[in-house]
């Protein structure tokens, strides 16, 4: 039996599309997200065999949220568009499945004898250079997440990011949010910089470096905040910084 999560804003799609896997017997559905920021947290806490994922959603995307996932750990991701066949035909090509909406019970059946074979045999749902062709290279936004609402912010606002254990923290000048990204994701999507295992920085928002005893740093920020520096990425940090 495979786990899925559907994720769509339309309800009404989602809701059909849960009801059409629920009766193939082949797939249990165990989370429906009406958008991709709630959709990652919950791919990341329920970790499902695969996605149901819709490509045109508000604010961020299917092709977004697909740059967010880790390739060595993200599930099987099952497209479902409005596009027609030829528009959609460089997904296939990419090894990524699809489904055009209305969904055709007959082709979902075609594409759970994939997913049912790719599980089978423990493979590689997507290779590393099969996500990029299709990803988006670098992120120019991080979605957060609060109260009833998801906010977006701008790369070149963030000052750090720093992971503990309720989560990933994204700090601006003014405030503080959290991310479902992880640090990971955030070093090789964005141009923030890794200064600590735990920490990463923009360096655009450095103000000065503090040097420490036993190799050890200390960033201060534009708004005055304290980023740490351990001795593993200080050197890294100031070369990129043209630091001699």
């Amino acid at each position: 039996m495979l786990t899925a999560i559907v994720i769509d804003d339309e309800f009404f799609a989602r809701e059909e599309l849960a009801e059409l896997l629920h009766e193939t017997g082949e797939v249990e559905v165990i989370g429906q997200a009406a958008n991709a920021i709630d959709g990652l947290k919950m791919i990341h806490s329920a970790k499902p065999d695969v996605v149901f994922l819709d490509i045109q959603m508000p604010k961020v995307s299917g092709i977004e949220l697909i740059s967010m996932l880790d390739p060595e750990t993200m599930p099987s991701v099952v497209f479902t568009t409005a596009f027609d066949q030829y528009a959609v035909q460089a997904f296939e090509d990419n090894a990524f499945d699809y489904l055009l909406k209305p969904i055709d019970p007959k082709r979902l059946k075609v594409s759970l004898q994939r997913l049912q074979k790719v599980k089978a045999t423990q493979q590689t749902p997507h290779s590393e250079e099969q996500i990029n062709a299709l990803a988006t290279k670098s992120l120019q936004q991080v979605p957060c997440v609060g109260h009833q609402r998801i906010m977006l912010v701008s790369i070149q606002d963030i000052e750090s990011a720093y992971s503990d254990i309720s989560g990933v923290h994204i700090q601006t000048a003014d405030k503080q949010e959290t991310s479902q990204l992880t640090l990971k994701t955030l070093e090789e999507k964005t141009e923030l910089l890794r200064c600590h295992r735990q920490y990463l920085v923009n360096t655009q928002a450095i103000k000065e470096i503090q040097l420490l005893e036993n190799g050890l740093a200390e960033v201060i920020t534009k708004s005055g905040k304290l980023v740490p520096v351990s001795r593993r990425y200080l050197k890294a940090l100031k070369l990129e910084l043209g630091i001699v």
